[in-house]
C-alpha cells in the first residue's frame, strides 16, 4: 500500500540521514561547539538498510542520503552499495547531498554502485568567506571533489544558501561559474533550525530581493523542470543554465510536499519545519518488527501536516524548531 497523507499527498522521496556528525561548522547550520549523538544511538547499517527497503515496499522510489555529512560515516558506500542493487526494482533514483569535502575520495564508489546525480552544498568561491562561513579550511577539498565527482560522471547541482550580507554579491558569479561548467545551482533561504552562534535575523535575505536583483543581470525565464523537491527553476539565457529558488520562508511550497525525513536515530518527521515525530527505530526493534514498523508509517501520514510555519519576524526571534538541519537531516 502506497504511502498516502491525510491530504492525499503521495509520498515517494524519502531522505535518509546516515550521521549527524560533520566536518565543517557552517554559521547558519550549527554551533561551533556542537554536540554529536553517542554512536550507540545511531542506527547500524543493517538498521538503515532495512528502513529503506520499507519505504521502497510502500511506493518510495527516490531516496536521498544526507547528514551532517554523509560522506564522513565509515560504512556509508556500503549502504549505498546495497540499496544501489533495488535501482530498476522498486527504487528509480538514489543520490545524496554532501559538502564536498570527502567528495574526492568517494565519487568513483558512488557511481560504481548506480548514483547518477548529487547535489553539492556550497555557498562561496572565496576561500577566506569560506573559513569565515564553516569555520574550516577546506575550499580546496571541495573543488577537488567537484572535479572526481564530475570526472566519475556524476551530474551536480550546487546548492547556496544566501547570506545577507556575506555571500549575496556572489550570487551572480556563482551561477556562471557553475552553469560554465555544466551544473546547475539552486539558491535556499537560510532556515530557523536549532540554535546557532548567529542571529538569522541577521543572516536572512529574502530570495525575492535575490531573483530581483538577478532579473536586472540576467534574462530568466520560468523552467517546467522539476527533480521531486521544493525548488522551482528558470533558465538563464546568458549562461545556458539551469537556476532553481528554494523559499520556506518567501513562498511556501507545501501543497505539493511528497517527502519526508528519518534522522540517524530512526526518528521520522513528516515535516521538517514541525515538530511531530514517529520513532522507527522503537519499531525497528520490537519483537515484530515488519507489524510495527508497518504501523508506524501509517501513523506517520495520519499526522503530516498541511504546512510547515517557518517564520523569521524580527531580530532575536527564537528559533521555530529547537533540533538542528544537521539531527534531521539536511
Amino acid at each position: 500500500m502506497s504511502l498516502v497523507d491525510q491530504f492525499q499527498r503521495r509520498i515517494t522521496y524519502l531522505r535518509l540521514s546516515v550521521t549527524d556528525r560533520c566536518d565543517l561548522r557552517c554559521t547558519y547550520c550549527m554551533p561551533e561547539r556542537q554536540t554529536f549523538l553517542p554512536r550507540a544511538e545511531v542506527l547500524d547499517l543493517e538498521e538503515l538498510h532495512r528502513l529503506a527497503l520499507a519505504f521502497i515496499a510502500r511506493g518510495v522510489t527516490k531516496i536521498r542520503l544526507t547528514g551532517g555529512e554523509p560522506l564522513v560515516r565509515r560504512d556509508m558506500i556500503e549502504l549505498v552499495r546495497a540499496l544501489g542493487r533495488r535501482l530498476g526494482d522498486g527504487l528509480e533514483e538514489l543520490t545524496l547531498t554532501t559538502n564536498g569535502t570527502q567528495l574526492a575520495s568517494h565519487a568513483d564508489d558512488l557511481a560504481a554502485a548506480g548514483v547518477r546525480r548529487i547535489n553539492v552544498s556550497l555557498d562561496t568561491l572565496d576561500r577566506a568567506t569560506f573559513v569565515a562561513l564553516a569555520r574550516r579550511d577546506g575550499l580546496t577539498q571541495v573543488l577537488e571533489g567537484i572535479a572526481a565527482a564530475r570526472a566519475a560522471g556524476l551530474k551536480i547541482k550546487i546548492n547556496t544558501v544566501v547570506l545577507k550580507g556575506v555571500n549575496e554579491h556572489e550570487i551572480p558569479a556563482l551561477i556562471e561559474w557553475a552553469h560554465g561548467q555544466g551544473m546547475d545551482l539552486t539558491l535556499i533561504e537560510v532556515m530557523p533550525l536549532g540554535a546557532v552562534d548567529a542571529d538569522r535575523f541577521d543572516q536572512y535575505l529574502p530570495l525575492t530581493q535575490v531573483r530581483a536583483a538577478l532579473d536586472q543581470r540576467f534574462t530568466l525565464a520560468a523552467s517546467a523542470h522539476r527533480t521531486g523537491g521544493p525548488a522551482r527553476y528558470v533558465d538563464v539565457a546568458e549562461t545556458g543554465g539551469r537556476l532553481g529558488f528554494i523559499t520556506p520562508l518567501t513562498s511556501n511550497f507545501c501543497d505539493g510536499c511528497n517527502r519526508v525525513r528519518v534522522t540517524t536515530t530512526g526518528q521520522l518527521h513528516p515535516c521538517l519545519g514541525g515538530s511531530e515525530m514517529v520513532d522507527l527505530r522503537a519499531a525497528l526493534r520490537s519483537a515484530n518488527a515488519d507489524v510495527a514498523l508497518e504501523a508506524a508509517l501509517n501513523r506517520a501520514m495520519a499526522i503530516k501536516p498541511e504546512r510547515h510555519h517557518f517564520a523569521i519576524d524580527g531580530k532575536g526571534q527564537a528559533p521555530a524548531l529547537a533540533r538542528h538541519m544537521s539531527v534531521t537531516g539536511g
